[in-house]
């Protein structure tokens, strides 16, 4: 066990010699490896704070339950009673009183609600299901609608499918960028042990005439990589924070325009955590796979 761990130190030893042995080729292989890292994590940052936005937003996920105007406390309270068989998610009861007053506070309506002989707003819910799939929206729209003293539903199916499948495209989307930045880090940390195995030949050809086992010559190569990796994700995570820190303002204050509040989300500790972890990854296996192949022609 103390050999192993003093091999393993040994090699890390080894391998944050290399790193800081060239600083610039370092410093320009970390910010390649950032970029590459930076454009699908803001992408997905980018959609969870669209969702943020979406579920924030009124409207946007809600059904509105209208019910006939003949219908009395009798009907409300058994819609109430419906509603709390069905689980649904949260609901609050909106009165035609309280609508025609709303109605009556907005602007140019006020003079219009006063010259009607009755008010002709109905009693309403407003549900705001727990589930904002289309499918369970549409089939929650329907149960109400057959409920009695229900006279009319509405959803705004259309924009609910839109924006589901807007986020659904940016999922693939940042998917696919996912993958393509991935094969390039590993290709990037292919390359950089590619060029390190070529530099050193001479002395990994000594060092296997004196019995050093593959293992052993790989070990400082995989450890460079992983070092590499987990820094170019450090970088990037450093980049989306900053990108995150200088654009709350004005998205702030752009929500403060449209009447709302919002504060963009930057990155978690443990997304941080998690960016680190998958660059070392990547990075630990463009150095297993260029190991592997270039090793193998030094005899």
């Amino acid at each position: 066990m103390t050999t192993w761990l003093v091999q393993h130190l040994t090699a890390l030893r080894d391998a944050l010699r290399r790193l800081l042995g060239a600083p610039l080729n370092t410093l320009l292989s970390l910010l390649v490896i950032g970029v590459a890292l930076t454009l699908p994590t803001a992408g997905w940052l980018a959609i969870e704070n669209l969702r943020a936005v979406t579920g924030d937003t009124p409207g946007v996920q809600q059904i509105s339950i209208f019910l006939a105007l003949e219908a009395g406390p009798p009907e409300v309270a058994r819609i109430e009673a419906l509603l709390q068989q069905a689980s649904p998610g949260s609901w609050h009861y909106v009165p035609r009183d309280q609508a025609l007053k709303r109605l009556r506070e907005s602007a140019g309506m006020a003079e219009i609600i006063g010259s009607l002989p009755k008010n002709p707003l109905p009693d309403a819910f407003v549900v705001t299901p727990a589930d904002a799939q289309p499918e369970s929206l549409e089939l929650l729209a329907k149960t109400f609608a057959s409920w009695p003293k229900v006279a009319h539903v509405q959803l705004d199916s259309a924009w609910v499918k839109r924006l589901d499948a807007l986020l659904r495209l940016g999922k693939l989307i940042v998917v696919l960028l996912a993958v393509l930045f991935s094969g390039a880090l590993v290709a990037i940390t292919f390359n950089t042990i590619r060029l390190q195995i070529l530099a050193q030949a001479a002395e990994i050809e000594v060092a296997k005439l004196i019995g050093a086992t593959d293992s052993y010559i790989q070990r400082p190569l995989h450890y460079f990589g992983m070092l590499q990796g987990a820094l170019g994700g450090l970088c990037a995570a450093a980049l989306v924070s900053t990108g995150s820190h200088l654009l709350t303002p004005p998205v702030a204050e752009l929500a403060r325009l449209y009447g709302g509040s919002f504060t963009l989300q930057g990155l978690a500790g443990n997304d941080i955590v998690a960016l680190t972890a998958i660059g070392g990854g990547l990075g630990w296996l463009g150095a297993k796979i260029s190991a592997l192949i270039h090793l193998r022609r030094i005899s």
